[in-house]
């Protein structure tokens, strides 16, 4: 933001007028009178986290990164480990993948923790080993948004940049009835505007973690507490009894269904054969059991009567013995299925248990025996955890 001024302000280099959105700001007494109550209610509430005991950029950087999309009575061991095992920005930017992994197993978004090691390198490269310390330079880091260079540049630095994520928004669209969609990012711009103006210019910090708390507790998406809000008589929508309008949100498409097979292998010695999965795909880095997809769609499965019959032909045609230069004798042992939501994919895995009476492996992909005892030495993500469990309490 370049300058702010009565809802007028610019924005990558365009100028936004609120008042086009249907927005009226506050005069400045009464934003100073709602900094004072959010921020008196946040003094009094605030929970005693780790993070918030320390100015350090980099231990601010993986708290955020780690808390999207997740609880933090989930992210507090996390967040040890992970300080534990890589205490510096030299020591990330430095690990091995396989150990990152691990120490990321099960927050899924593995993504997140790969740019997170690429940000490490390039503080190392482009900045000296130290952390930048401007909004500019941290949002050039890569994996770093808005939100995340706000949250860092406010908490650690004491700069006035808002952090606005879903929770923010939640709230800022009750406050001002704001009719427009939060799940929309071209409306990012109307909340960043608002909270540019909104601030706390000597304490953004905590300002920005008050909004944060208050939207995922009181003001959170489900089952909402109003009446126990800080900030209810600055609301419109709970002066105007609208509380159950806003925010406005469009429903997320649903995940695509997928039929996956999981192949549990075992050679002679008992170990059971991995795959590291390869660079470019779901879940690249992390070791399972060999998969493949089915193709298994909905619409497929309506074309037959008989769907048993439809698994077993496209059990037939799966060409595991042709990619892995094997061929096992298989189990007519059945497991339950194991079920996994993505984003974007909702897997249904299907176990299929065989042996072979070779250790033999083929020169092509990352495949490796791996005895039972031994799994916890490798990274796994949560459908692969799911697989071991669901496999481990069948009836074999």
């Amino acid at each position: 933001m370049l300058f702010a001024e009565k809802g007028r302000f610019c924005y990558n280099n365009g100028m936004i007028d609120l008042q086009d959105y249907g927005i009226t700001m506050w005069e400045e007494d009464k934003i100073v009178a709602f900094r004072k109550a959010l921020l008196d209610w946040y003094d009094a509430n605030k929970r005693d986290l780790p993070w918030r005991r320390t100015s350090n950029p980099y231990h601010i950087w993986i708290s955020e990164i780690m808390l999207q999309q997740t609880q933090v009575v989930t992210v507090l061991p996390y967040y040890k480990r992970f300080l534990d095992w890589f205490p510096t920005v030299e020591d990330l930017a430095q690990a091995d993948e396989e150990r990152l992994l691990k120490a990321w197993e099960g927050l899924g978004y593995y993504s997140r923790v790969r740019n997170m090691q690429a940000a490490a390198q390039q503080i190392m490269t482009d900045f000296g080993g130290e952390f930048p310390q401007t909004y500019a330079d941290i949002a050039s880091l890569k994996g770093i948004g808005p939100y995340t260079a706000g949250a860092i540049s406010s908490i650690a630095f004491g700069l006035p940049e808002p952090a606005v994520d879903g929770n923010v928004m939640r709230v800022m669209a009750r406050l001002f009835e704001v009719d427009y969609d939060i799940g929309d990012p071209k409306n990012r711009k109307i909340f960043q505007a608002m909270m540019e103006i909104l601030i706390d210019p000597d304490r953004p910090g905590d300002f920005n973690q008050a909004l944060m708390d208050l939207g995922t507790d009181i003001e959170g998406p489900k089952n909402p507490r109003p009446e126990e809000s800080p900030i209810k008589a600055f609301s419109a929508s709970y002066q105007h009894g609208t509380m159950d309008k806003y925010p406005i949100k469009e429903p997320k498409k649903k995940p695509r269904p997928m039929q996956i097979q999981a192949f549990v292998i075992r050679n002679q010695d008992g170990a059971y054969l991995l795959e590291k999965n390869k660079q470019g795909r779901l879940l690249a880095g992390f070791w399972s059991f060999p998969i493949m997809e089915t193709q298994l769609l909905e619409q497929q499965i309506s074309l037959f009567e008989d769907k048993t019959l439809v698994m077993e032909r496209l059990s037939q045609t799966d060409s595991f013995g042709d990619k892995y230069q094997m061929n096992p004798v298989w189990s007519t042992h059945t497991f339950s299925a194991v079920n996994h939501v993505f984003s974007h994919q909702k897997w249904q895995i299907e176990l299929i248990e065989g042996t072979v009476d070779t250790a033999d492996l083929p020169k092509t992909g990352q495949l490796e025996w791996v005895d039972l005892e031994d799994f916890e030495n490798y990274p796994f993500a949560t459908p692969q955890k799911k697989m071991v469990e669901a496999y481990l309490s069948g009836d074999r």
